[in-house]
């Protein structure tokens, strides 16, 4: 069994766990099924705008299919996430990758 197989029955016991989506999308990603991840990485952060670790993956995602604005729009969420729960690292990390972009 693949590790996308894995996740996928692991999220048929537990839909809404944020980790497995991300996680999932991740494998997605490795394999070239961007529009999956991107599907998923929306859902997750639709359900659980908390969710920081997603917000950079998702902006990497957005510049890899050549969505410079919606990737800067996403650093940007996440970087506002990031500040609401006190993560320091992860606005720090989110910020690099904007003003990479800019």
């Amino acid at each position: 069994m693949s590790r996308i197989e894995k996740i996928i029955e692991m999220l048929a016991a537990s839909e809404k766990d944020s980790f497995l989506q991300h996680a999932l999308a991740l494998e997605y990603i490795k394999i070239g099924n961007k529009e999956d991840a991107l599907k998923l990485f929306i859902d997750l952060l639709g359900e659980n705008p908390g969710y920081v670790g997603s917000y950079y993956h998702l902006g990497k995602l957005h510049e890899s299919m050549g969505g410079v604005d919606k990737a800067i729009a996403t650093y940007e969420q996440g970087m506002a996430e990031a500040k609401k729960s006190g993560d320091q690292h992860a606005y720090n990390e989110l910020m690099g990758a904007k003003e990479e972009l800019e």
